[in-house]
């Protein structure tokens, strides 16, 4: 397998958020496809799926993730992940290559619906174009599509 790599920066939610309510951190950009992205100090991008989509899944039962070295262009299939309910795809929400993924996920998946912006991350590009971030969704335009849905 690939090399894994160090955690990303840690999301702190706020203790008094409802619990019923799915929880969108401001600092991240969204795709329509619900995955999350999150540049990096270093440059990478990391990719996960939102509190939104994993409540809608359900109990996590496995994940697929891209091969490490791989290369995805922005909307490219990078994965799957199913669940109890069903089987979803995962999309790069930038393009890059593929320079990490998140192992733990192998042994617990679950791990995405008990934390899906810390410990639940699935996989880190590096960017071919950090722009490619500003076409993606701010928390707030997110969260108004997800109460459309």
């Amino acid at each position: 397998m690939g090399a894994l790599a160090t955690a990303p920066r840690q999301y702190a939610p706020n203790s008094q958020e409802d619990s019923n309510m799915s929880l969108t951190p401001s600092e991240l950009k969204y795709a329509s496809s619900h995955e999350w992205a999150r540049l990096e100090e270093d440059g990478t991008v990391t990719v996960g799926v939102s509190d939104h989509a994993q409540k809608e899944l359900g109990d996590v039962v496995f994940v697929e993730l891209p091969e490490v070295g791989s290369t995805l262009a922005a909307g490219d299939e990078a994965g799957v992940v199913e669940s109890v309910k069903a089987a979803s795809d995962i999309y790069a929400p930038v393009g890059g290559e593929v320079v990490a993924v998140n192992e733990t996920l192998e042994d617990a998946p679950e791990t995405v619906n008990a934390d899906p912006y810390n410990d639940g991350w699935f996989f880190r590009l590096q960017p071919s174009d950090t722009a490619e971030l500003d076409a993606l969704l701010s928390a707030d335009d997110y969260a108004a599509r997800c109460e459309e849905d």
